[in-house]
């Protein structure tokens, strides 16, 4: 029996996957089920001067903001938390700027949901990429310490040449548990995305689960599962989340559809998931015309 047609029986039989299937038998206890709006930077991707170190081609004759002009808006538009993706920062970040942020966030009543950075974490223990990219990541959360952000987000990564799938899925575990240790010393948690090669909830849970560790969770991203049913993949995941993302589309098999975002945060509810649900506005059309009116909805949906 294929996934599609074992999904469709299951449903019927109200036998849809649920945590302790896809082996997350720890998920976090949480007492509250409150859901927090968040938005993240990554949203107005277009419209930094700064794109990973370099000037941002596509912010050319657009508006120009930075980060934390970007926070300003999230306070202007009613999200509570704002998620300051690492690639628009300036090159040469400084503690300076980074306390700032924390300023301009607290004064206008938002909070500094998390960071995010686009880490790779599948290369082998001694190869130097590794000790780079773990230098990168531990550089963040010295950084996310500054801001006051207790979440990162973080991947496994795309296998390396010449990697197994097996070898890579065993590197990332055993980089997030140092990764995971350096993070938990300064209250700050690693939520992996899935993302690259973790396309489904057994496989972002397996790798949850084999680093036991608090402070490593699920950044659980709605429109990054790869499965004829994400809805399915999201209600195993939440149990687990430490931070959402919201995505307006969803694949659903080979398709990209329209995100029921009702059901979406139905299924949040229904884990009793306490914390952010940021919107990442991924879609080409002008995110300051979208993003209010989403804005809107979710606060409605969370409230």
């Amino acid at each position: 029996m294929n996934r599609r047609n074992w999904m469709m029986g299951a449903a019927g039989l109200g036998m849809l996957p649920t945590a302790e299937m896809f082996g997350a038998t720890e998920p976090y206890s949480r007492k509250g089920g409150n859901i927090s709006v968040g938005l993240a930077a990554y949203s107005f991707r277009s419209h930094f001067a700064t794109m990973k170190g370099k000037p941002n081609k596509s912010a050319e004759g657009k508006e120009i903001i930075d980060m934390p002009k970007f926070i300003e808006y999230c306070a202007a538009h009613g999200a509570a938390g704002a998620e300051l993706t690492s690639y628009f920062f300036p090159a040469e970040v400084d503690n300076a700027y980074l306390a700032n942020c924390r300023k301009v966030a607290h004064i206008n009543g938002v909070a500094i949901a998390g960071t995010a950075v686009g880490n790779n974490f599948s290369h082998p223990k001694d190869a130097p990429e590794r000790t780079e990219q773990m230098e990168y990541v531990k550089q963040w959360i010295d950084f996310s310490t500054v801001m006051g952000a207790p979440h990162i987000r973080v991947f496994a990564g795309r296998h390396p040449k010449g990697v197994s799938e097996d070898d890579a899925e065993k590197n990332a575990i055993e980089a997030l548990e140092e990764a995971g240790a350096y993070a938990g010393e300064r209250g700050i948690f690693l939520g992996i995305e899935n993302h690259d090669s973790i396309g489904t909830a057994a496989r972002l849970l397996r790798i949850v689960k084999a680093v036991k560790s608090p402070w490593v969770g699920v950044n659980l991203d709605s429109g990054n599962f790869k499965s004829d049913d994400p809805y399915a993949e999201m209600a195993a995941s939440a149990p687990y989340a430490i931070n959402v993302q919201l995505k307006t589309e969803l694949n659903v098999g080979d398709k990209r559809e329209k995100a029921d975002m009702a059901r979406v945060i139905g299924i949040l509810k229904e884990a009793n998931y306490s914390g952010y649900a940021v919107l990442e506005f991924e879609e080409s059309t002008d995110p300051f015309e979208h993003v209010p009116p989403l804005l809107d909805e979710l606060n409605k949906l969370c409230s």
